[in-house]
């Protein structure tokens, strides 16, 4: 029976900077540019990776500092940028424990922030071990991230599916020989499972 890994964000529980900014600024245009231009993917990328968010805020701030302000609530209301649990993810992880699979979480998340959610999600307590990049100091699509999830829980490439919502992290996963799909919804995961692996 296969190893079923999830990716968090956008797969498990819906995180989206908007939800802090758009209001914010008032304005999804003006959040928009401020997202792609300052607080980017990128920098917040720094801090999956295990930078400490005192520093990536005080470096960028040093670079913009007129938007020191705005900076420093991607952390301090950091919390405003989680939504709910992904629509069907919770039922379909029970339905496949039930069914006996072993199933892992795998993601691009800074330790100072997940340790703010791990408990209040009741999703993560259906997964028998995860592994978080700011805790390893490595992101996804590295291979050292995927291997260190294999390491730790005696798990088979071969027999695992890595499941992402963003193509570079699944083919991160097929370079150490894992199984990879696609993430858009829980009941299109449904069937592309059966009709692929089952």
């Amino acid at each position: 029976m296969k190893t079923l890994v999830f990716d968090f964000g956008g797969v498990l529980v819906d995180w989206n900077p908007h939800y802090l900014y758009d209001p914010y600024f008032g304005s999804e245009a003006k959040a928009t540019w401020f997202l792609d231009n300052i607080c980017t993917n990128e920098w917040n990328s720094q801090m999956d990776g295990g930078k400490p968010f005192r520093e990536g805020i005080s470096e960028l701030s040093a670079r913009f500092p007129e938007y020191e302000h705005e900076i420093e609530i991607f952390f301090s209301r950091w919390i405003e940028m989680m939504g709910a649990e992904i629509e069907g993810m919770y039922g379909l992880l029970q339905e496949f424990r039930s069914k006996g699979y072993r199933l892992y979480g795998l993601t691009n998340w800074s330790a100072e922030t997940f340790c703010q959610v791990r408990d209040v999600y009741p999703i993560f307590r259906l997964l028998d071990g995860m592994v978080v990049s700011g805790e390893e100091h490595c992101i996804k699509p590295s291979p050292e991230i995927y291997r260190i999830l294999l390491e730790r829980y005696g798990l088979e490439a071969g027999n695992c599916i890595f499941i992402d919502d963003r193509q570079p992290n699944i083919d991160g996963a097929k370079a150490v020989g894992m199984d990879g799909l696609l993430f858009t919804n829980a009941e299109e995961l449904r069937i592309r499972y059966l009709q692929d692996f089952s």
